[in-house]
């Protein structure tokens, strides 16, 4: 594995595992560069918001597994593990970067299908006659 803080983020179902190392500003997911693993901009820009929010994109190079759930959450995963890889660097940045949320894990979850009915929440048709 790689040298470098380790972190890890979730989201959802996903997992991130992420490695910090000073570099030049690489971000790879799964091998891949992170321009080539999102396809949308919006991942790609959720991804380097913390290194972005401290004005460091270009002080580290990020190696991250992503495993589990959708690209979206893949994504969110992504940032939540770089902002605690961060901190573990450097704990002066905590105050900065749970004031911008990156730190919260967002624990939102599928709520799983009850039994005696269709779904999580909804209920068969009643007919009182």
């Amino acid at each position: 594995m790689p040298e470098g803080t380790y972190a890890t983020g979730r989201r959802k179902r996903a997992i991130a595992r992420v490695w910090l190392a000073s570099g030049a500003g690489g971000l790879s997911v799964n091998g891949e560069p992170v321009e080539e693993y999102f396809d949308r901009e919006t991942s790609k820009m959720i991804t380097r918001q913390a290194l972005v929010l401290l004005e460091s994109a270009d002080n580290y190079d990020v190696v991250a597994t992503v495993r589990g759930g959708g690209k979206s959450a893949q994504a969110e995963a992504l940032r939540h593990g770089i902002a605690r890889a961060l901190i573990i660097e450097d704990p002066e940045r905590r105050k900065t970067l749970k004031r911008a949320g990156y730190l919260t894990r967002d624990s939102r979850k599928k709520e799983r299908k009850k039994y005696g009915q269709p779904g999580a929440r909804k209920r068969f048709q009643y007919s009182k006659r």
